[in-house]
């Protein structure tokens, strides 16, 4: 076998890999928005959608949601920052990353009484943030978990190189975390309406017995997944 060959098969073992990591985290994404959405009645992942309803919110002079939905909006993005800090810090990152959203989104499944439902409601929304620094890349090519209107719109613009003659085809990766998300959601839903609350300790379970799949998955090659900051006297560096 050749020197480029194997290199090659390698390359492939590790997109398939990546794509199958990528599938699984975003079926968990879509789990939890849809039982968050029903739960709650607010986006817990698409933050899109809640700047809008916020804005809104705002135009017809409703304070109190408007706050609701800004706070988790601020709350997400706290959740995506914790991601990096522990997958940083952490020598088997995907495991850590995905082992603290099961233990939030377990939290967030036994604060059940009424007071306690603002506070069910951000830790969801932080465990999605929190997810998507799992998978940041795969071969270079950027990831999205828990939110797939930019997938979608790089699969579009993907066929739209095709169309004019490019005949990369690595776009098409994109639509995985979409049907994950679709997937994920169904299953999410399904388990809402037949158990109701109790269906965010499923999720939870779930995300559980993902982390110790990762395990599975070589220190070296989960690296590849992720960008690694390093620190230098000239500044910051981003290692792949």
């Amino acid at each position: 076998m050749t020197r480029a060959r194997r290199r090659r098969i390698i390359r492939t073992r590790r997109t398939m890999t990546g794509v199958a990591l990528v599938g699984a985290i975003s079926f968990l994404a879509g789990m939890t928005d849809a039982t968050g959405l029903l739960l709650t009645g607010d986006f817990v992942s698409f933050m899109t959608g809640n700047t809008t309803r916020a804005a809104l919110a705002l135009s017809e002079g409703n304070l109190h949601h408007a706050a609701v939905l800004i706070s988790a909006i601020l709350v997400f993005v706290l959740g995506n920052a914790a991601g990096i800090v522990v997958a940083h810090v952490s020598q088997r990152r995907i495991f850590v990353v995905l082992g603290c959203v099961g233990l939030v989104l377990a939290l967030a499944s036994m604060l059940t009484m009424q007071n306690l439902l603002p506070a069910r409601f951000y830790s969801i929304v932080f465990a999605m943030g929190m997810v998507n620094a799992a998978v940041e890349h795969i071969e270079g090519l950027p990831i999205g978990l828990t939110y797939v209107t930019g997938a979608l719109s790089r699969f579009g613009r993907g066929i739209g190189r095709w169309i004019i003659g490019d005949r990369h085809v690595e776009w098409t990766i994109q639509i995985v975390p979409w049907g994950g998300m679709v997937l994920g959601a169904i299953a999410g839903a399904v388990l809402t309406q037949l158990v109701g609350a109790h269906a965010l300790w499923l999720v939870s379970l779930f995300a559980m017995v993902l982390s110790l799949a990762a395990m599975l998955i070589p220190r070296p090659l989960q690296r590849r997944f992720n960008q690694k900051i390093t620190s230098t006297r000239s500044g910051i560096v981003r290692a792949k």
